[in-house]
């Protein structure tokens, strides 16, 4: 099993001028220790207009940066958003493309299509388009990265023939991922050969489920890419310290407060025409309204706090489920910087050894 780190870049309040800054600074140091411990991933979101929640809406920026600062860890995009109005899938394929020269052939690309109205809303998104627009615009990357000239005419695009320059290094080309959540996401991304990227936190008995999912997908891929990718990420709140009990204290209220905010995140649904291929999101959200708890949180293993030996045990059970790869989320809610730091360190020297 790998292990990459997922990021949001969340900055509770209250806020002071400059903080963006230093936090982009902090989370820059926090992947240069986890490609010098092990880690083999680094993948954050591509969000937009969400205060507090995630300060990430120009990823491939980030990505560059990191490129040059790093030598080992692959940067993935978890996700690139594909409805048009946020990125055309030309300049997707192209950004792309130049991250991996600069990386030396470590990019990998996952898309999605966005849940949030906050995000819809403020680009003119229409939720009813958005995987159909999706399929197609995830259909024309590869094609892009391995044909010259390109051509297309879709339902969304009609690009004339033209060369998509430059290249990717890695060929035919870089993996392919897909952000999943309802059941038929992880079966659909199986038949499309392509990875799947689960943000759930269910834990590790709901991966069971989707990993069968996946699998049975995989078997009669048709994949839109020159490969498939048969692998599958699963989510897990992640902290590791000298103690259970300091796990527990510094990062248990801050896990708890990042699942509270994305919660929240679907509040603008309520009232409004959920379209079909929202509403299992939807509702899922509605149905932890609740709140559930930071022991409940540790119970199902959608937190991963403590030393390293508790850390383990609980990712042995993801492994069991048949999970490719774990996506580590150590920069919670306001979780200092020094304990990010002190957490990769020791999951890089205990944890990660331990499934290799």
């Amino acid at each position: 099993m790998k292990f990459g780190l997922m990021y949001e870049i969340q900055i509770p309040e209250p806020h002071y001028d400059g903080i963006e800054q230093e936090r982009y600074k902090q989370v820059m140091a926090q992947v240069e220790l986890a490609d010098e411990v092990g880690f083999q991933y680094f993948w954050t979101v591509e969000h937009h207009f969400l205060r507090e929640f995630s300060h990430c809406s120009a990823p491939e920026v980030l990505y560059g940066a990191l490129s040059q600062r790093t030598k080992r860890i692959r940067i993935g995009h978890a996700v690139a958003l594909l409805p048009g109005q946020y990125n055309h899938p030309v300049r997707v394929a192209e950004r792309a493309a130049v991250l991996d020269i600069v990386s030396d052939g470590r990019m990998d690309l996952g898309t999605g299509r966005s849940t949030t109205l906050i995000e819809m809303d403020g680009f003119q998104v229409d939720p009813e388009e958005t995987r159909a627009q999706w399929e197609e615009a995830v259909a024309m990357i590869p094609r892009m990265w391995t044909e010259d000239p390109f051509t297309h005419e879709g339902r969304f695009y009609r690009i004339p023939p033209r060369s998509v320059i430059p290249k990717p290094v890695q060929k035919p080309h870089p993996p392919l991922w897909v952000a999943c959540s309802q059941p038929d996401s992880f079966r659909a991304a199986g038949e499309m050969g392509l990875g799947a990227l689960c943000f759930n936190l269910g834990g590790y008995a709901q991966m069971a489920e989707r990993v069968g999912l996946y699998r049975e997908g995989i078997k009669h891929a048709k994949p839109v890419g020159s490969f498939i990718n048969n692998q599958i990420a699963a989510l897990c709140v992640t902290n590791c310290a000298d103690t259970d009990e300091e796990a527990h204290e510094f990062a248990g209220p801050e896990g708890v407060w990042f699942v509270k905010m994305a919660e929240k995140l679907y509040a603008p649904w309520q009232g409004h025409h959920v379209p079909d291929s929202y509403k299992f999101a939807v509702a899922a959200v509605q149905q932890e309204r609740t709140g559930k708890t930071f022991a409940e949180h540790m119970q199902s293993g959608a937190f991963a706090m403590g030393n390293p030996a508790s850390v383990i045990k609980v990712l042995e059970k993801y492994r069991e489920a048949g999970v490719d790869q774990i996506l580590c989320f150590m920069q919670m809610g306001n979780l200092a910087h020094t304990r990010i730091m002190h957490s990769i360190d020791l999951f890089g020297r205990h944890v990660i050894p331990a499934f290799t």
